[in-house]
């Protein structure tokens, strides 16, 4: 018995660490979460819109940023935003903190760095939080959370 809670002690502790490196990390690099994909900028986003369609979030539009670029004769390594969100969540999240709206909908940036690895960030919920002062809305918070890390970790695994 002791042993068996032992191992429940050890991995409660190895969770919160991890948890706690992951906000630690997001902070560090001004609130966002990035999230190494398996595949290039434009499968990334397929899967990524597709999953939210199916989930049934509102897919408000999807920027290319690079055919942007390309357009006035300018080159930019591939990089393309989306932009979505679902008002039965939002809504709630403004009404903690009306401020909030500026950073709604969500947005997921997937693009590719100078070496070629392609990235899926996204604003981290709890630096929302921090940032507008939100109150109240845990439940919410922990919720909005959860859906974006499994959005994003399911569009970038192989």
């Amino acid at each position: 018995m002791k042993s068996r809670m032992e191992k429940i002690i050890k991995q409660t502790l190895l969770s919160a660490a991890l948890f706690t490196l992951t906000i630690t990390m997001a902070f560090a690099n001004n609130g966002l979460i990035s999230v190494k994909s398996s595949h290039n900028v434009k499968v990334t986003a397929d899967k990524l819109e597709q999953i939210l369609n199916d989930k049934g979030m509102t897919v408000f539009v999807r920027i290319d940023h690079s055919a942007g670029a390309k357009h006035v004769g300018e080159v930019l390594r591939p990089t393309e935003l989306i932009i979505f969100g679902n008002p039965k969540v939002g809504t709630p999240l403004m009404q903690c903190s009306q401020s909030a709206a500026i950073d709604l909908p969500q947005k997921a940036l997937i693009s590719q760095d100078e070496k070629g690895q392609v990235w899926l960030t996204y604003n981290s919920p709890d630096y929302l939080v921090k940032r507008h002062n939100i109150k109240g809305c845990n439940e919410i918070v922990t919720k909005i959370e959860t859906a974006l890390a499994n959005f994003s970790k399911a569009a970038t695994m192989p």
